[in-house]
Parts: C-alpha cells; sequence; structure tokens
C-alpha cells in the first residue's frame, strides 16, 4: 500500500468516523431532550479522557512493567535512543514488561509521558535486530500520535453505545407511554446499529495505523522490511506455543490494540505458519507464509481485528523492501 493511499485511507475513515458521528447526534438532538443526551455524553467524553490520563499506570500494573535503566541493559537503551533520533522525537521512557509472550507495545499520556515497552518473551524470542525493527515500529506509534488518535475515535462508538442501553432501557422500564416508549425504543437500537458501524471503522483505521507503523519502522531501520517480517513471523509462532499464558495476556482485550501483534489472533495467524511447510531459516518461514492465500474467512475474521493479516502486512513490508 502506497503512502499517499495509507494516509488518504486513513484521513477518509475519520472523516467518515466523525461525519456520521455528527449526522447522528443532530438528529438525536433534534428528537430528545438536549440535556439529558448532552449530560450522558459529557460524562461518558470525561471518563474517556481520565481513562486516557491514567491508563499507563493501570498497563503498568496489569502487565507487570518497570523501568529500565541505561546501566541495566545499555545496548536496548542505546537503540531506542538512536531510533527516537532518526524519528525526530523524544527519547520515551524504555520499560520492561515481565511477560513470556513476546511482543511490545507503545503508550502514554501528558501526566505519564511517552513510553516503549518489550515483554522478556521478546528478548528471548528476537534477535537483536528483530527487536530494532520491533522498536521502529512502536516508535512509529508515538510519532504518529496514534494513542491520541485512536482514543479519539473511540470515545465515538462509545457514546453511541452508552445512548442506545440508555434508550433500550428506558423503553423497557421507563413510562409506559407507548408513544415515547416507541420513540426510546428506536433511538437505541439506532444508536446500536451506529455502535456496530463506528466500531467497524474504528478497527480499520487501527490496522490502517499498524501498517503506517510497519512503514516508520522500514524507513528508519537499515534493512528494516526484512528485520521487521522475521521478528513479526517469529512473534506469531511463539505467541501460539504459549496458549494457557497468552490467554492470560489477551484477557485484558482493552488495551490489546497497543501490542505490535494481536494476541487474540495469534492461533490463526499461526494456522497459517503451520501451513508454510517446515521452516529452516527466519527467512524461510517468511517465505513460507507469503505463499499461502489469504482466504474469505482471514479477510471476514480481520474485519473484526485490530491487527492486519499477518500475511497480507508481511507482503506490504515486502514491497517496501
Amino acid at each position: 500500500m502506497s503512502l499517499w493511499k495509507l494516509r488518504f485511507s486513513m484521513l477518509g475513515t475519520l472523516a467518515i468516523i466523525i461525519g456520521l458521528s455528527t449526522l447522528f447526534f443532530t438528529f438525536l438532538l433534534s428528537l430528545t431532550g438536549a440535556f439529558s443526551l448532552l449530560t450522558l455524553i459529557i460524562f461518558v467524553v470525561l471518563f474517556n479522557i481520565a481513562q486516557w490520563l491514567f491508563a499507563p499506570y493501570l498497563i503498568d500494573a496489569m502487565y507487570r512493567v518497570r523501568k529500565v535503566s541505561r546501566s541495566e541493559n545499555p545496548k536496548l537503551y542505546a537503540m531506542v535512543e538512536n531510533l527516537s533520533r532518526q524519528s525526530g522525537i523524544k527519547t520515551p521512557k524504555l520499560m520492561l514488561a515481565n511477560i513470556p509472550v513476546p511482543n511490545a507495545f507503545a503508550y502514554g499520556s501528558p501526566i505519564a509521558g511517552t513510553r516503549v515497552a518489550v515483554t522478556t518473551g521478546l528478548l528471548e524470542t528476537l534477535e537483536d535486530e528483530e527487536v530494532e525493527a520491533v522498536i521502529g515500529h512502536e516508535l512509529g506509534h508515538l510519532k504518529h500520535r496514534d494513542v491520541q488518535v485512536m482514543m479519539f475515535v473511540s470515545i465515538l462508538p462509545a457514546i453511541f453505545y452508552f445512548i442506545g442501553y440508555s434508550m433500550l432501557l428506558s423503553s423497557m422500564f421507563g413510562r409506559r407511554d407507548e408513544r415515547g416508549s416507541g420513540g426510546a425504543l428506536a433511538i437505541g437500537m439506532a444508536s446500536m446499529l451506529l455502535y456496530w458501524i463506528l466500531t467497524i471503522f474504528t478497527l480499520y483505521l487501527s490496522r490502517l495505523r499498524e501498517y503506517y507503523a510497519d512503514r516508520h519502522s522500514a524507513s528508519i531501520v537499515e534493512d528494516g522490511p526484512r528485520k521487521l517480517s522475521e521478528g513479526l513471523a517469529k512473534i506469531v509462532h511463539s505467541s501460539k506455543r504459549m496458549k494457557r499464558v497468552r490467554k492470560d495476556v489477551s484477557g485484558f482485550s482493552s488495551f490489546k490494540s497497543l501490542f505490535i501483534s494481536d494476541p487474540d489472533r495469534a492461533e490463526a495467524d499461526s494456522a497459517a505458519i503451520a501451513q508454510a511447510s517446515a521452516f529452516t531459516s527466519d527467512q524461510k518461514l517468511v517465505e513460507g507464509l507469503l505463499r499461502r492465500k489469504v482466504t474469505t474467512l482471514d479477510r471476514i475474521a480481520e474485519i473484526l481485528s485490530t491487527h492486519p493479516n499477518i500475511v497480507k502486512r508481511l507482503r506490504a513490508l515486502q514491497e517496501l523492501a
């Protein structure tokens, strides 16, 4: 996917999300009491902003994350500093998550600052050059302000979910006025429908930003497409073998969009690896995956995922090589 097409797709998706939301808000305000609806919207917005501001501390606790000092891992520390300089951003705090599943994520807020975390499993599974490419991807998220963008677009589906839920409850347990009850039911169902539509667009935007972060890594890391391709294939392959531990991690579904690879998709993505034939090297593993056909079932599953299909993602990286 070319850079201009990627940017156009992201801007177009944002425009659709905002446009649909604005249109439906206008419709709702014309039918209901603006005060109660406005109160609900303000509550949801403030709740999500508070979640964004304090989420880094929650993530640290959930994933057993701690700060890494320069003396503890000078090579990794220097890697983050060098790639941050090439990215043109301030060096984020380097964090280590005590999780055996190989993965990495970028997060932060105005209160907590920006952070890049790698798991102990990532450092044990990947070679240094592959870790470098993964960190380049995470720094791409920070450079493109993906945390802020996804927080903003995630607020809109949440608003419509709460509106729909409130209206449906009102139609069932509110005053037995047939006209009022019917109106609340119609608004509730329409809100829930729009919630699902906006969620699909939000997931699509999330997948586009993964491609964008991959492209950033390829641009700042020498031989980046190869290194990141091998790293991603090994992450998926290793995650599948850690089924029990992966369930513990993927249970926190609210934050799985942070990871470089979706833990919930490891089973399906690893099926692609199983069909890639026996591999004798990292590059052979990637080549086997690239030969796999993306089925209709794969495309349907991808619609509900925060991350692109692994085969499509690797093919996009090959185009950059």
